[in-house]
């Protein structure tokens, strides 16, 4: 096989400014993906863009590329607003708009969602920010309060726009959109275009071009597909214990940049693998070198960008590692199809960090294929692995080499110092093993594991370890009743409020999976909502200040009685896809009389089986 050169689109056929071309090649981002060639220089034009793509296909570098390059720094007023259905989606956005404006002087983004403090949102928004990214509910408050002014905005860019459908901000969205000026340009994005997303199309945007992007979404059978849960810093770790656990005869690791691959590489060697760089950057001979050395078995392992392997067909490749997870599912598709080919069989095992999850769901979507989740080896079966191949080492040294000259030499020094043959044997495999210890240990991963799942508690963040431990853990409280408090917020029926709507809000503001958002019933002028009991406080005082359908919450709790008032009006529950779980009836007064009796009397006994114990200790102790 040779790799030849194709002619294809680059970033610097775009006129971007000259700092973002810079960052881009910082990160050592190669060539723009479909849905960036083609969206690209219509927002560099102004022009209103509806573009359909799936996630993970770079949409967000689409939009943030051209905005960043028409903006004008002088002016320290909101020019663009990106909205976000999810906190962490706006998060992500805000992230890549600093990355690629990491040469841009005195440019400052600001991510504004539920969960976060109102007066740190309030100083930056004073400050100044040139781009905006937020959740609809919480642009929308800031709008009400006066401390978001989108007079001079520029530009207007919904993302995933179906999925803020399918969380009830499309009203907060029109809203939003309906406070902002007529004349800025507006790109829309969404993963599918229903009757409603469509309808804003028409009605918001100018004359907007639309572009569909379609992604090669099969993957051959013959490849085992696993994902490993694993942060940034603990890669480099995990993909050193997959090299030692599995048994591979060569592998690809896929990188995003060209810098990765590199210095991937020399890790790599420095831990004693035969690794080669691949990436756009090295010349055509070299790289034919390195695919010919990897062919011939000289070469193990290959670290490359997608763009430098494109086309790569090696029979040894029996593993691909997805080190950086693709941002482009189709890139996912081609990545792995370097393995499993010819009807062979391969493995391909992507590294997903927590913050990425959704672009896990986003391949697992657009593939038809489910993942199965990987735990990273232990120690026990690293250190296994290593004793079994120190063993072959031995036995293939003793079938292949000449030993007379080493075994006189070792016969000579028993003799001379009078020392066992397994002494001499285990101070020789002493002095080859060197200062790097043959076995490892998990104290170090544990006690990483231990300080990060303390920092996600302090952050409130789920710490389930796995997806599947998740869903049991759900499945379970849903299946023994979920113990639920009822609420009154302050928006119904007049101010056209939709069941979605108050899950979407709820959901996001609150952060919590909309499975644990039982019944709701939507009443003329408010509703009743059951959320699980024991809302912390600062939960419930964010909520009340939500805003839902142009109200405030105004959370309140109330009696599980004033929820069995309401029975008649269960058929108006139009949210069929919350789980429907009964409240817990409280006890009557005379019960629960009976119960308190009960439990003084259980205290009583308990406090006199605690003297008798005191006493006899004490009696016991004098005897002695």
């Amino acid at each position: 096989m040779s790799l030849t050169d194709l002619h294809e689109i680059s970033f610097n056929d775009f006129p971007l400014i000259e700092p973002v071309q810079r960052a881009l090649s910082d990160v050592g981002y190669e060539t723009p993906s479909p849905i960036q060639a083609k969206i690209i220089p219509h927002v560099l034009a102004g022009r209103d863009v509806v573009g359909q793509a799936q996630t993970g296909t770079g949409k967000t570098a689409a939009f943030a590329l051209p905005l960043l390059s028409r903006i004008d720094i002088k002016r320290k007023h909101p020019q663009v607003l990106v909205l976000a259905p999810t906190r962490e989606l706006a998060i992500q956005v805000a992230e890549a708009f600093k990355r690629y404006a990491s040469y841009i002087d005195q440019f400052h983004v600001l991510p504004i969602y539920g969960g976060q403090d109102y007066s740190g949102q309030l100083r930056q928004l004073k400050r100044g920010a040139q781009v905006i990214v937020g959740t609809p509910g919480r642009v929308m408050d800031h709008m009400r309060k006066g401390s978001l002014k989108l007079d001079q905005l520029s530009c207007l860019v919904l993302d995933e726009a179906d999925e803020m459908l399918r969380m009830g901000f499309i009203d907060d969205v029109e809203w939003i959109l309906e406070q902002t000026p007529s004349e800025r340009q507006t790109a829309l994005f969404s993963a599918t275009i229903p009757p409603a997303i469509r309808r804003i199309a028409q009605s918001q945007l100018n004359d907007p071009i639309e572009i569909t992007i379609k992604v090669k979404t099969t993957t051959a059978d013959t490849v085992r597909q696993r994902y490993l849960v694993c942060q940034n810093a603990e890669k480099l770790d995990a993909l050193t214990r997959i090299l030692e656990a599995e048994s591979f005869s060569a592998m690809i690791v896929f990188v995003r940049t060209k810098t990765a691959t590199v210095e991937l590489v020399e890790k790599l060697e420095a831990r004693g693998y035969a690794a080669a760089a691949l990436n756009g950057d090295i010349a055509q001979n070299q790289r034919e070198r390195t695919v010919n050395r990897l062919k011939k078995g000289n070469l193990d392992i290959l670290v490359a960008t997608d763009v430098a392997a494109r086309g790569l067909d090696v029979d040894r490749i029996t593993h691909v590692v997805n080190y950086d997870i693709p941002y482009d599912n189709e890139a996912y598709v081609h990545r792995i199809g370097r393995t499993g080919r010819a009807g062979r069989t391969g493995d391909a095992i992507l590294f997903v960090a927590p913050r990425e999850k959704r672009l896990l769901h986003a391949i697992e979507k657009s593939t038809k294929q489910r993942i199965e989740q990987m735990q990273l080896p232990s120690s026990h079966v690293i250190n296994d692995q290593r004793v079994a191949r120190f063993k072959q080492r031995i036995a293939d040294t003793l079938d292949k080499e000449d030993l007379s000259l080493y075994q006189k030499l070792v016969d000579d020094f028993q003799f001379e110092y009078n020392a066992p043959m397994s002494v001499v044997a285990a101070a020789l495999a002493r002095l080859v093993q060197g200062d790097e210890p043959f076995f490892i240990s998990d104290k170090k991963r544990k006690s990483r594991e231990k300080i990060e799942k303390k920092r996600r508690q302090a952050e409130g963040v789920d710490v389930g370890n796995t997806d599947k431990t998740k869903k049991n853990r759900r499945s379970k409280t849903v299946a023994n009743d979920i113990e639920f408090e009822l609420f009154r917020i302050e928006v119904g029926h007049v101010h056209n409020v939709k069941p979605g709507n108050i899950v979407g809000a709820i959901a996001n503001e609150a952060d919590i999976d909309s499975d644990y958002i039982g019944d709701i019933v939507i009443e003329e002028d408010h509703s009743l909502v059951q959320l699980p009991e024991g809302m912390p406080k600062s939960v419930f005082k964010h909520l009340r200040q939500v805003w839902v359908s142009g109200q405030q919450l105004k959370i309140s709790r109330l009696s599980d009685s004033g929820f069995n008032e309401k029975e008649t009006n269960r058929q108006k529950i139009k949210n069929k896809a919350k789980p429907q779980v009964k409240l817990k009836r409280e006890k009557s007064s005379e019960s629960r009389g009976e119960f308190k009796k009960k439990a003084k009397r259980d205290s009583a006994e308990k406090k006199s089986k605690k003297q008798d114990k005191k006493s006899k200790k004490a009696k016991k102790k004098s005897q002695a």
